[in-house]
């Protein structure tokens, strides 16, 4: 008996060990809130903290990752999308009791996701090919409630989840009929090798993290064999990856446009690709964003081949890429209908525009959608193709809208160390003593935000 009652107690003080422990104070840093998380390590715990920080719209101004042995700590320095410290009461809340918590959600489905059937179409994009996937599915009789949709590189990615419009149901009951709108899917996202993919996820199946799954199908579709962007544009992500042959570590090095999400993608394709981020300095100046990240395989072992360091710059690239903002923002804003989502989209195509990006939502009878377009070449919109579109679907209900980034100062402080970066050879490198000279500010035991 003393011995059982010895495991119990000694049960719950693994318990307590195990459990995250949350510390978020706005005394620290004058223009962030510190988010510190301190727990035991464990499989993707890094990314479960930044998802977190992604679902509630936060802005990482800086942070600092460490993850020896057995233990795991994060610091992060947060905004919100205006780019102020977090005062919102319910704010903080949600971020402890989340960041608090001993789950693993990262992979358990939505419970708000009952009832509908969740489409995974990827395939070769095209003018006017959403505007057809649309089409079929009302011609199908499915009701889209929500929709994400990802271009890049000439492909496209869609996370697409529906209903039966009559009767509110999960088209996949009916065998038959799921069987037939992945036939007609299939066609029309035939490119012209007659390639393409096409997959179904009952609701129950359903993944909770939309932007996890569109990164995963686009990497499957192997979209970053394709560059995107030339690398002597301005926009182009700069990426390098070196070994640190004495501690074993391989050493990612990324700098390019701050913009939300960007650690959160760059997080999750590295987790997605099996490596582990055991230590990593991140920090934004101005509109610049610079990422040092020290990594090893899952089993320990850092990058072992010229080729395996060539695919990882070109993944973290690729996902860095794909949701980068290209086009006008289109916000749409009205009574949902059957066919609403295929009537603008084939408006969109009528008058030139390519969707690039988009996000549909339904709630109720209100329909809230998001839509990113150019013109067919990839260049900026006619205004007035633009005008023409909101003529046709409705000036009050269709807003142009200009994409919110957080704008932080620009620090002098760290001057000396961005140009030593800067003109070191490779751009945009931190040096390896980075890492090391800022942790006492990054855990919060210096009272300097520069």
């Amino acid at each position: 008996m003393a011995w059982r009652a010895y495991l119990n107690e000694y049960e719950k003080l693994v318990i307590r060990m195990d459990t995250p422990r949350v510390v978020i104070d706005n005394a620290v840093c004058p223009t962030a809130t510190l988010v510190k998380v301190d727990s035991a390590r464990k499989h993707a715990i890094l990314l479960e903290a930044v998802q977190v920080l992604t679902d509630l719209n936060l802005s990482v101004k800086k942070a600092y990752i460490s993850s020896d042995g057995r233990w795991f700590m994060d610091v992060f320095h947060v905004t919100d999308q205006f780019g102020r410290k977090l005062t919102d009461d319910s704010v903080i809340s949600y971020l402890e009791q989340s960041l608090g918590t001993e789950e693993d959600d990262l992979d358990q489905p939505s419970k708000e996701d009952g009832g509908l059937t969740t489409l995974e179409l990827t395939g070769g994009d095209r003018p006017g090919l959403l505007s057809e996937v649309f089409a079929v599915l009302a011609d199908l009789g499915c009701s889209v409630v929500e929709a994400k949709v990802w271009t890049h590189s000439g492909r496209i990615a869609c996370l697409v989840s529906v209903k039966d419009e009559l009767s509110g149901l999960p088209v996949d009951c009916d065998t038959q009929r799921i069987h037939h709108i992945l036939s007609r899917l299939r066609h029309i996202l035939k490119d012209d090798h007659g390639v393409c993919d096409v997959r179904t996820a009952v609701s129950s199946m359903a993944l909770a993290h939309t932007d996890r799954r569109l990164h995963q199908m686009m990497f499957s579709d192997r979209d970053y064999e394709r560059s995107s962007i030339s690398p002597l544009s301005s926009a182009a992500p700069s990426v390098s990856v070196q070994n640190w042959a004495e501690r074993e570590y391989s050493i990612v090095n990324v700098q390019c446009l701050d913009r939300p999400n960007l650690l959160f993608d760059i997080v999750c394709t590295l987790t997605d690709m099996e490596y582990v981020v055991f230590h990593g300095t991140i920090d934004t100046d101005g509109d610049l964003a610079r990422q040092e990240l020290y990594i090893r395989h899952n089993d320990g072992s850092p990058i072992s081949s010229e080729a395996e360091r060539q695919r990882v710059i070109q993944c973290l690239q690729a996902a860095i890429e794909r949701r980068a903002t290209e086009g006008q923002r289109l916000e749409i804003c009205m009574e949902d209908r059957p066919g609403l989502l295929s009537e603008v989209t084939r408006t969109f195509r009528e008058n030139g525009l390519l969707v690039t990006r988009a996000e549909v939502s339904t709630k109720g009878h209100m329909a809230s959608n998001v839509f990113y377009v150019t013109d067919v070449a990839g260049q900026p919109a006619d205004l007035k193709a633009i005008d023409a579109v909101r003529q046709r679907v409705g000036f009050d209900c269709l807003v142009v809208k200009e994409e919110q980034r957080p704008h932080f100062r620009r620090k002098a402080a760290d001057d000396d160390d961005r140009k030593q970066a800067q003109g070191g050879g490779g751009i945009g490198l931190f040096s390896l003593g980075n890492l090391f000279r800022r942790n006492l500010y990054n855990l919060g035991l210096i009272k300097s935000c520069s």
